[in-house]
């Protein structure tokens, strides 16, 4: 459950009130883990992928609670009136960014003309996060600039970091840049209370690294050496994956590849304070694409199609090395979908990181039903890339009119579930919770029993998607109740609840 997709009169979920409520729902439920998807700065138009973030360490403005800023006197209630084009059911993130940028703006203009305890905190919070702080608001400031350009379109000096240049930068832009720091103050100091209240009520949270960044972003700017680029700062090489019988052309992300050498000379701090960021808002992480930590498909940036890359090794097993001397034992999902060869299990099972299980696949996949499952895994109905329990078997009751192997699946998964499936997303979460996997989590989407309609993402499409908001209402206490009631009757209700 993502925040953007809660309630809210705003355009978009936040980290406001909703957010509590859901906690309180969650709590209501008897669940102890919520997952939700990167939480940084999304990509720009049109895809606004949260997968695509021009940062890797700071939270997203679409996430700051206005309503908060109005109780600390930073905003007026008239501020907040909601404009045309806000809708509950889907986000508008070009709309949503403008009028939330624009309320922070007047905010920080108000924090600047105050003198009190929280000028205080913010230095202090600008000092300890400085390591990345500085950098991604100069960026954010400098993108703002150059009206948005990609930082190789930037100034000569500027995009190569001289370090006169960027002296002459942060004088003349010195009150963007601290808007910019005032924003992820802000959001810092409201998401630890969320985190507060969500541990307080037993409810830990799940984040998610994904393993790439974006190229247009402040960690490639800030830190070009670490990427596979070319003098004049573009990728050489672009993440992607091969050809298969699901794509003959195979997926080009577009993603810059990482220069590895110079990772593991730097003894990949990196990556260990990336890591450390996302512990900082997170009991747990889900690491997106965690296979490409032991291979990756590397693309030529000037081939059109994925079909000319080549596979690359990574090394996964010195990177996570490093990072367990340098935080210790991490709570970390290893997202181990697709074609796991065994040098990816090895690494995957040598850090003790339970894989993923999801059980759309299982009905054409046994490896992902629920009685194969072991207990160092995590079970999910579907994840954001799925369809939806009710859209899957929606679309595969259609296709088996006319398909022999669809007609079979369907008869399989109404022998496995032992249902018309007439119900079938309770009846897969039950099963679900049958599993011996340690951890079980189900989309938000399925508790709810809703359609194809309300999917978060299609993959492989760029338009259309991480839009979906959550009907108002629809979180009533006898739904937690029959979910609540399911827990118990499978032991995942923890001695303390």
């Amino acid at each position: 459950m993502h925040p953007t997709s809660l309630p809210g009169p705003l355009g978009s979920g936040d980290i406001g009130a909703e957010a509590f409520k859901f906690a309180d729902f969650l709590h209501a439920s008897a669940v102890t883990w919520w997952q939700m998807l990167p939480v940084g700065p999304p990509g720009v138009g049109p895809g606004f992928s949260p997968y695509s973030s021009w940062s890797s360490f700071a939270g997203s403005a679409y996430l700051v609670d206005l309503q908060e800023l109005v109780t600390e006197g930073l905003l007026e209630k008239n501020d907040l009136k909601p404009v045309a084009g806000m809708r509950d059911a889907r986000v508008n993130f070009k709309l949503v960014h403008d009028y939330r940028e624009s309320r922070l703006l007047k905010a920080f203009a108000k924090f600047e003309q105050q003198q009190d305890e929280r000028h205080a905190a913010f230095a202090t919070y600008t000092i300890s996060n400085g390591g990345w702080l500085d950098d991604f608001a100069l960026f954010a400031a400098l993108k703002e600039h150059y009206r948005g350009e990609c930082w190789t379109s930037w100034d000569f000096d500027i995009r190569t970091r001289k370090p006169s240049a960027l002296k002459r930068a942060r004088q003349t832009l010195a009150t963007q840049i601290r808007f910019h720091k005032f924003v992820q103050f802000i959001f810092d100091t409201q998401w630890s209370n969320l985190r507060k209240y969500c541990n307080d009520k037993n409810i830990a949270l799940i984040g998610d690294i994904p393993i790439f960044v974006a190229h247009d972003s402040a960690d490639c700017w800030a830190h070009p050496h670490l990427f596979a680029l070319d003098k004049s700062g573009e990728p050489k090489f672009v993440s992607g994956y091969p050809p298969d019988a699901f794509s003959p052309k195979g997926q080009r992300w577009g993603h810059p590849q990482y220069h590895w050498p110079s990772h593991a000379r730097e003894n990949y701090q990196w990556w260990i304070d990336r890591f450390a960021a996302t512990f900082k808002r997170f009991d747990a992480v889900r690491i997106d694409h965690f296979l490409g930590f032991d291979r990756l498909w590397q693309i030529p940036a000037s081939a059109p199609s994925a079909a000319s890359g080549i596979w690359i090794k990574t090394p996964g097993h010195d990177l996570f090395d490093a990072l367990m001397r340098a935080i210790g034992d991490a709570p970390i999902i290893a997202e181990d979908l697709g074609l796991l060869i065994p040098s990816a299990e090895k690494l995957r099972d040598r850090f003790n990181f339970p894989g993923m299980r999801i059980m759309q696949f299982g009905f054409g996949d046994p490896y992902h039903l629920p009685h194969r499952h072991v207990k160092r895994s995590v079970i999910y109905t579907g994840t954001h890339d799925n369809d939806t329990i009710v859209g899957y078997f929606d679309k595969l009751k259609r296709d088996a009119r006319r398909n022999k192997d669809t007609a079979k699946q369907i008869a399989k998964a109404k022998e496995y579930l032992g249902t018309d499936l007439s119900e079938v997303h309770w009846d897969m979460i039950r099963i679900g919770m049958m599993s011996a996997a340690d951890t079980a989590i189900f989309p938000i989407q399925d508790l709810l029993g809703l359609d194809g309609k309300h999917r978060m993402n299609i993959p492989g499409t760029e338009e259309g998607n991480w839009h979906w908001r959550l009907p108002p209402g629809k979180l009533t206490p006898e739904l937690a109740t029959q979910f609540r009631t399911l827990a118990e009757a499978f032991e995942r209700i923890p001695k303390w609840q």
